[in-house]
């Protein structure tokens, strides 16, 4: 239930023409809006002036180039000279393009598969769609700016009485155009602008997402082979050192306590085995649901193993004012904060005057073939200025309201820019870190398959007992695996930095591929 009554005062002034008919009138009526109730009291003046909706339009349109509300200036985001963690890898000393940084991992393969994801995923095709609805939507609003034009046609026939049934034709054409005086459609139109910007950003952000997410998917394939591969060579050493003790066992130089020692340690890696086997399956799967296909369709494809890819001598590091302005998110945020902007005008321009124009063109007889005669011609201009009086304050509230969603954008986007220079850190201090990491783990793994070596022979010679056998293939096969994950967890740190840097679009590239895709789905049927 409303609070309060809603005021409204509309002024119209119009003229009417009807062919060889001095009929010309001129009314002014004014309309008392108190809801839910209506009141019209009209005013009919005998001699009227034919000019006055066209003296009220030359009164107005002067008032139409101003737009009411805040002017959007375009936010230029806070940044350091120097990210804080790079002193500890090589770094390009030139600017580059980091749109396609996957192709510095020289894998011929991954760059295959990152270039069909960018085809045919089914998220990039999502983004792509809501993209031609954002642009739809711009255009709608660009609609708004135009006069609206109907035509009709209409029978009827009545019978009062007696009397002979009456047929009535008409036919016509009806305009009307809201003249934009104090800037709501402007704002309209800006807001919607905005959010085109923002959801195209979002598509960027896409594309930034899913280059990462295949090429992390991709580099965890290659570490789980390579960690098949690394249980699988300790498992057959693991089989001769149980065969080697059984032999002893019969010869009475062990009990058989090291007999069920070793099997028990055979055991151990063989039931490691199948869950490296089933996170493998796992990436090659969503591997291929991030190419759009069937999952298990890339088993024959990179069921062969690899070793992960090589990393690159530098890293192309932007500075940090640079990576804001390459960051889809930031420039998402951005934009949607200009929408929010523009939406203040939108909601203060409720609080004017509107201004409309109207027209009509149109013929009615009888008959229908008396529709084409002068007589029957009927046309009308008419003009109407409409004004809020008194509406409880819903409108001011709107307003104020819209302001409050203006400044949560304003958060929203500077916790954004804040957030993308903490991811760049972050991956920056896990690329520096891991590359220490690795060196000391490739160093550990040299010991202990040295120790290992030498714990086998020297049980086969009888000079040491089992538990140092055992001590030493559990410390070789952790180091290794280890391992394997340093060098893993290494290249991850790397695809995380030129993710969180932006990479993966260019503006050229991906409205190319926006354009194809709009091209695409007006083809279908």
């Amino acid at each position: 239930m409303r609070r309060y009554p809603t005021l409204r005062i509309v002024w119209e002034a119009g003229r009417r023409v009807k062919h060889r008919q001095d009929d010309l009138h001129h009314s002014a009526p004014i309309l008392y809006r108190i809801a839910p109730r209506t009141v019209r009291i009209e005013r009919q003046a005998e001699r009227p002036k034919l000019n006055i909706p066209f003296r009220i339009l030359t009164l107005l349109v002067p008032l139409a180039g101003c737009a009411v509300g805040p002017d959007y200036v375009r936010q230029d985001p806070a940044a350091p000279a120097n990210w804080s963690d790079s002193s500890g890898m090589r770094v390009s000393q030139q600017r580059e393009d980091i749109s396609h940084w996957w192709q510095r991992l020289q894998d011929p393969l991954l760059n295959d598969l990152i270039e069909t994801a960018l085809r045919n995923s089914p998220d990039l095709r999502g983004a792509r769609a809501k993209l031609l609805e954002s642009r739809a939507r711009l255009n709608l609003s660009d609609a708004d700016f135009m006069p609206g034009l109907n035509g009709a046609l209409a029978a009827s026939r009545s019978k009062t009485g007696n009397a002979s049934p009456a047929d009535q034709f008409s036919a016509g054409f009806d305009a009307s155009w809201e003249l934009d005086l104090f800037g709501g459609l402007r704002r309209a139109n800006e807001a919607a602008a905005a959010d085109a910007g923002a959801t195209l950003a979002n598509l960027y952000g896409t594309q930034v997402s899913l280059a990462a997410e295949v090429a992390l998917n991709y580099v965890q394939l290659r570490s789980l082979q390579e960690r098949l591969a690394i249980a699988r060579s300790n498992l057959a050493a693991q089989r001769e050192t149980l065969q080697i003790t059984e032999w002893r066992a019969e010869a009475g130089l062990v009990t058989s306590m090291e007999v069920e020692q070793a099997k028990g340690n055979l055991q151990q890696t063989l039931a490691g085995i199948p869950a490296l086997a089933t996170s493998l399956t796992r990436a090659e799967n969503r591997l291929a649901v991030l190419l759009g296909q069937f999952p298990a369709t890339l088993h024959a494809q990179l069921n062969t193993p690899a070793v992960l890819p090589p990393l690159p001598d530098e890293v192309a590091l932007n500075i940090p004012a640079d990576t804001l302005r390459q960051r889809p998110d930031v420039q998402a945020a951005e934009r949607r904060l200009a929408a929010e902007t523009a939406r203040i005008g939108q909601a203060t321009a409720a609080r004017y005057p509107s201004f409309s124009l109207g027209g009509s063109l149109g013929w009615r007889a009888t008959t229908v073939g008396a529709l084409g005669d002068s007589s029957s011609l009927a046309r009308s201009v008419s003009a109407s200025l409409a004004q809020t009086i008194f509406d409880g304050g819903r409108l001011r509230s709107r307003v104020d309201a819209q302001n409050a969603v203006q400044q949560q954008a304003l958060i929203a986007y500077e916790k954004t820019v804040l957030l993308a220079l903490e991811e760049v850190e972050n991956a920056l201090a896990g690329y520096a870190n891991g590359h220490e990491r690795r060196a000391a783990l490739q160093e550990a793994v040299a010991s202990a398959r040295s120790a290992a070596l030498i714990a086998r022979q020297r049980y086969a010679s009888g000079l040491i007992d089992f538990r140092s056998v055992l001590d030493t293939d559990r410390t070789l096969l952790s180091s290794e695996d280890n391992l394997a994950g340093a060098e893993l967890d290494e290249r991850s740190a790397l695809i995380s930095l030129y993710k969180a840097m932006g990479g993966g679009w260019n503006e050229g590239a991906a409205t190319a591929r926006v354009m194809q895709t709009k091209t695409d789905e007006s083809s279908r049927p």
